[in-house]
């Protein structure tokens, strides 16, 4: 693929879902206090209002509020795990990659660079969370420590069941070419 057919491609990637069906990613499970409670103590994070109900109560939330940076856990695939089908386990596999041609171009490294959130309410027990998830930007080639590549950034958006978006990610990595 000449420099030329590789940008174009790229660039044809943006506003296009990143994952093979362009469907929303649904949370296997409505927000809930067992896994709210298991986040805050393993990120050392207890604020009251996750998991106090009677603090909660009389917060401006009115009741149990899920950490805003969870919204990407909610909706998070289980890990596709060698026999995990056979232990009861759902295991889910990514069938396409878009991106695939970058490895065929010689881009086979990935890093991620970096995650930011924005936060429009905090999902509230009960909330249905889906994902939707498209590419915003690439970059034009660049040089890095690491090696040549691109800077891919994709757009996620996080709604509840009623359509009202709880907040939006974006995630932005680096696929290149290793340096030698």
């Amino acid at each position: 693929m000449t420099d030329p057919e590789l940008q174009t491609e790229l660039q044809a990637l943006v506003n296009k879902p990143t994952g093979g069906t362009g469907k929303p990613s649904v949370a296997p499970d409505p927000v809930n206090q067992p896994m709210i409670r298991h986040w805050a103590y393993a990120m050392d994070d207890l604020n009251p209002v996750y998991i106090d109900p009677d603090f909660a109560a009389a917060s401006r939330y009115g009741g149990i509020v899920s950490p805003p940076v969870m919204l990407q856990t909610w909706t998070m695939p289980s890990p596709k795990l060698e026999g995990i089908g056979d232990r009861g386990g759902a295991p889910i596999e990514i069938k396409s990659n878009p991106t695939a041609f970058l490895d065929e171009a010689g881009y086979t490294s990935t890093v991620a660079t970096n995650s930011e959130f924005e936060i429009e309410r905090y999902p509230r027990l009960g909330d249905l969370i889906s994902a939707t998830t498209v590419y915003e930007s690439v970059s034009d080639e660049k040089k890095t420590a690491l090696g040549t590549g691109f800077f891919l950034t994709w757009l996620t958006t996080y709604t509840n069941q009623h359509g009202e978006v709880l907040g939006r990610q974006r995630f932005r990595v680096l696929r290149f070419r290793p340096a030698r």
